[in-house]
């Protein structure tokens, strides 16, 4: 079993930036992908970014160019770097990570941007 905790979501005026942060625990060794998806009101949920155990990373469209994931592998932290961020980004954030054949997810963090 995995466990993944996400913070660092919050209120933020559009241009803004803010960084989520999600540590895995447990039996979290070997943990391949890790990644970040989205869901905003009355939408399904969406993939944002993922990032594999060697670095490479994938990015929506959407956020490419203003998001960067990144990884502590020795701290089991996946990170998500937002700038210039848009009212249409407001959300609520998942991290989420594979290992063993099995999908985790978090609970989710908040992420609310102002015009």
């Amino acid at each position: 079993q995995v466990q993944l905790v996400e913070s660092g979501g919050g209120l933020v005026q559009a241009g803004g930036s803010l960084r989520l942060s999600c540590v895995a625990s447990g039996s979290a060794f070997s943990i391949n992908v890790m990644g970040w998806s989205r869901q905003a009101p009355g939408k399904q949920r969406e993939f944002v970014a993922v990032i594999t155990s060697g670095g490479s990373t994938n990015y929506a469209d959407s956020v490419k160019g203003r998001f960067t994931i990144s990884r502590d592998n020795a701290e089991n932290t996946v990170y998500l770097q937002m700038n210039s961020l848009k009212p249409e980004d407001t959300a609520v954030y998942y991290c989420n990570a594979d290992q063993g054949g099995y999908h985790y997810w978090g609970q989710g963090t908040q992420v609310t941007v102002s015009t």
